[in-house]
């Protein structure tokens, strides 16, 4: 299995907005991605964001990005990133 925490740089005054469209995601993964485990967005204490992620294996991982809903959701974004996503990809060991 693999694990992915995506850190999101959420442009400030935004947060209500992007919390929508990722919710709306998260939603989209977890019904349509059968090689997904886990999707979860977080907030941590002081207002960061990230989303906490788990899959099968590199294919499922692969599938993710290449989905129709995960490709449509980018135009629900515009204007609420101040910045990219700083990735961690993890191979989960127990």
């Amino acid at each position: 299995m693999l694990a992915v925490v995506a850190k999101l740089n959420v442009t400030q005054g935004k947060e209500a907005e992007f919390e929508v469209a990722m919710l709306a995601l998260a939603a989209q993964v977890r019904a349509n991605e059968a090689g997904n485990h886990m999707y979860t967005l977080c907030k941590d204490t002081d207002g960061g964001y990230s989303v906490m992620e788990l899959y099968e294996d590199e294919a499922a991982l692969a599938a993710h990005g290449q989905s129709e809903h995960f490709k449509a959701s980018g135009a629900s974004f515009k204007g609420l990133m101040a910045g990219p996503p700083e990735i961690t990809r993890m191979q989960v060991v127990g």
